[in-house]
């Protein structure tokens, strides 16, 4: 089975026809994706030994934002809270600490957390969101190959 980093990369790649025809209609086509591990847990780690894999689109050096920090930021919020940080952000305003970003942008599905930011939040979650589904589909899809290929395997292992 792939790692979960080449499968992060894979879903980053999977969706980036989508996010190229978005980037058409946002405020502009820079971008910083977070992906955190799915199988660490806050209690487990720091934020920062928790991050799978990041990438950014455009030139960072270019940035007039801060964009990887703010993607992180949200990132954070999301593993922290185990939910979307726009819940936070709309609903559980009491649970937003000093330091945390006041714009959304993340999406969790299962224990999968995806930040982005550069363009309008909305699409921030959008973004974040494809690449959540498509980051758990390849596992599944891992995972049922491995087990089809492998009915009696006990553990799963990477290459």
């Amino acid at each position: 089975m792939r790692s979960h980093i080449e499968i992060a990369q894979d879903a980053i790649d999977l969706v980036m026809p989508a996010i190229s025809k978005l980037f058409e209609r946002t405020n502009r086509q820079e971008l910083h994706i977070v992906i955190m591990d799915p199988r660490v847990k806050p209690w487990e780690a720091s934020f920062e030994e928790a991050i799978l894999y990041q990438a950014s689109l455009g030139n960072p050096n270019q940035w007039t934002t801060p964009f990887d920090d703010f993607a992180r930021n949200k990132a954070r919020q999301a593993w922290r809270s185990s939910t979307s940080n726009i819940v936070a952000q709309t609903l559980h305003t009491s649970s937003l600490s000093d330091d945390d970003l006041l714009f959304y942008g993340s999406f969790t599905y299962g224990d999968v957390v995806v930040a982005c930011s550069g363009v309008q939040q909305w699409y921030d979650m959008l973004i974040s969101g494809w690449i959540a589904l498509a980051f758990e589909q390849i596992c599944m899809n891992e995972y049922q190959t491995s087990k089809s290929s492998n009915p009696t395997k006990t553990l799963r292992t990477t290459r």
